[in-house]
């Protein structure tokens, strides 16, 4: 079945057939496109492959527990927005779970309207998470994401926002390549499906002169032949 690029993906991790079946009518009737896993090792496959927009994952499951499944899944996309669900009184999963990474937490049994409240929060407050990176720089040149500045041996100079809007995805999702319709879609705001256009590769192309003409050390966006672009391993962020 073709994805339905208009909605959001909640990929729902419950071992519960009845509970994840419930959540699932839940969330589809509230126009969401519901995803599913009962299991740890499936939920950390769909999380990586499928690219929700959130997961609201269960601690309690087989095959791998829920707070193993967010450590991979963090480590693989940090930026990718987690709802943990635990069970009554279990505390230490809950401050396990933030020590972890996840965004928020549910306590079961939870009512479908503050399940919505919480993934509607999350996702408002997370699309991309791409202010959590201040700054990026590779010792010689910085880009002042917040000031929209290039500083390097020429001096500083503004940046157009568009550069810095690629630079700061590229930085939020900088574990893993992000496709040229990815950057269409959520930069340009353009649907990808059916278009073919090189605005995405040219304004790289611009990008990358920049940087280097104010003195980078090294190429700050690495090609992925045939896939598109990522944040070169030598860039720190900030």
């Amino acid at each position: 079945m073709a994805r339905d690029s208009s909605k959001r993906h909640v990929l729902i991790v419950e071992d519960d057939v009845a509970i994840r079946r419930g959540l699932v009518d839940a969330l589809r009737f509230n126009g969401y496109e519901p995803l599913e896993a009962g299991d740890g090792e499936t939920a950390v496959c769909r999380a990586l492959e499928d690219a929700p927009d959130l997961v609201l994952l269960d601690c309690m499951l087989p095959k791998g527990s829920g707070l193993e499944a967010l450590r991979k899944i963090r480590e693989a996309r940090p930026t990718l927005p987690v709802i943990l669900v635990t069970a009554l009184g279990s505390e230490d999963d809950r401050v396990a779970g933030l020590a972890r990474g996840a965004d928020d937490y549910i306590v079961k049994p939870f009512s479908l309207r503050e399940l919505l409240a919480r993934v509607e929060a999350v996702l408002r407050r997370s699309p991309g998470r791409p202010s959590d990176v201040k700054a990026l720089s590779d010792g010689a040149v910085r880009v002042d994401l917040a000031r929209r500045v290039l500083a390097g041996t020429v001096g500083e100079q503004a940046m157009p926002e568009r550069d810095i809007e690629i630079l700061r995805f590229l930085a939020a999702h900088r574990t893993r390549v992000v496709e040229r319709d990815e950057l269409l879609q959520c930069i340009w705001g353009l649907d990808p499906r059916g278009l073919e256009t090189r605005t995405v590769d040219m304004q790289i192309a611009r990008l990358r002169e920049r940087i280097a003409a104010a003195g980078a050390r090294d190429e700050w966006i690495a090609t992925a032949r045939g896939k598109g672009y990522r944040l070169a391993g030598g860039v720190q962020v900030e």
